[in-house]
C-alpha cells in the first residue's frame, strides 16, 4: 500500500475513541474479574460451611474445595476475555476435547476418583473400623481419593482402588458397639445335655465382658459323626470379641472336664470281614 494514501488524518481523529473504547473495555474486564473474586470468595466460603455441617471428611474437603476454586476461576477468567472481545468458542472448544481424551485414557481413575468422593461423603466406613471388603479382613488405615488401604491381622498393607470398594459389597464390624460370640463345642454321645447346657452358663456368668443382656445361651445344633455339637453364644463389647471368645473356649474346655463331661474326639470303629473264614494266628 501506497503510503501516501493512508489517511493518518483519519486514523488520528479516531484515536481517541479508540482508546477511550479500549479503556473502557479494559476497566469494565477489571471490575468483572473483582467482582467475580469477591463472588468466587463466598461461594467457596459456603461450600465449606455446608460441608462442615454434614461432617463431610476433611480431605474431601480440601480437594473439593481446591476443584471448584480452579473451576471458577476458569470460569470467571473466560468471561473477562470474552468481555474483552477474545474469542473464546475456539477456546471451550480445546478444553472439551483435552477433557475426554483425558476421561477415555484415565476411565479407571476416574472409577477410582468417582468412587472416593462417595466413600468420603456417604461414610460406609472411616478410619480405624475393621472391615472385609474385596477378599481382605483387617482394619482401615487411610482413605485418599483414588485408594483405601487396608492393614490385615498379619500386619500386611493391602490397597483397594475406590471404585471396588464402590461398587460392591462391604462388612463393617465396627459400626456396632456389640458384637455376638460363637462358640462350637462338641461332647460325647450320651452326654447329659441339660447338665451340660448349665456347665456351660455357669461358665460364662463368671466372665464379667459377657453382657447380660441379650443373656447367653446354649443350643443343640447337630448329631455330629463323633460328637453331640452344641452352639454357645453370649454377646460382647465389640473390642472384646476375641478376648472373650479364647478365654471361654479354654475356660468352658476346663469346666467339662471338671465335671467328668467328655470332649470327644475324631475316631472310627474298625471291623474286618473274613468272607473265608478267620485265619489261625500261630504263636
Amino acid at each position: 500500500m501506497d503510503m501516501d494514501t493512508i489517511d493518518f488524518g483519519g486514523m488520528m481523529e479516531n484515536a481517541p475513541e479508540f482508546i477511550l473504547g479500549a479503556l473502557t473495555k479494559i476497566l469494565i474486564a477489571l471490575v468483572i474479574y473483582f467482582i467475580g473474586k469477591w463472588v468466587i470468595s463466598f461461594v467457596l466460603t459456603a461450600t465449606n460451611k455446608i460441608f462442615i455441617k454434614y461432617d463431610v471428611d476433611r480431605s474431601l474437603i480440601s480437594f473439593l474445595n481446591s476443584f471448584l476454586k480452579g473451576l471458577l476461576y476458569v470460569i470467571l477468567i473466560l468471561i473477562v476475555l470474552s468481555n474483552l472481545g477474545v474469542e473464546v468458542t475456539a477456546f471451550i472448544a480445546i478444553l472439551g476435547a483435552a477433557g475426554l481424551a483425558i476421561g477415555l485414557a484415565l476411565q479407571g481413575s476416574l472409577a477410582n476418583f468417582a468412587g472416593g468422593i462417595l466413600i468420603l461423603i456417604f461414610k460406609p466406613f472411616k478410619v480405624g473400623d475393621t472391615i472385609e471388603a474385596q477378599g481382605t479382613l483387617g482394619s482401615v488405615e487411610n482413605i485418599a481419593i483414588l485408594y483405601t488401604t487396608v492393614r490385615n491381622f498379619d500386619n500386611k498393607v493391602v490397597t483397594i482402588p475406590n471404585g471396588a470398594l464402590a461398587n460392591n459389597s462391604i462388612t463393617n464390624f465396627s459400626v456396632k458397639p456389640t458384637r455376638r460370640v460363637e462358640m462350637a463345642v462338641g461332647v460325647a454321645y450320651g452326654t447329659d445335655l441339660k447338665k451340660t447346657r448349665q456347665v456351660i452358663l455357669d461358665t460364662l456368668k463368671k466372665d464379667e465382658r459377657i453382657h447380660d443382656d441379650p443373656a447367653p445361651a446354649v443350643y443343640f445344633t447337630n448329631f455330629g459323626d463323633n460328637s453331640l455339637d452344641l452352639s454357645v453364644r453370649c454377646w460382647s463389647d465389640a473390642d472384646n470379641l476375641w478376648p472373650v471368645f479364647w478365654d471361654n473356649m479354654e475356660a468352658i474346655k476346663e469346666s467339662l472336664e471338671a465335671h467328668d463331661i467328655e470332649v470327644p474326639f475324631p475316631q472310627r470303629d474298625v471291623h474286618h470281614f473274613f468272607p473265608e473264614g478267620k485265619p489261625e494266628i500261630k504263636g
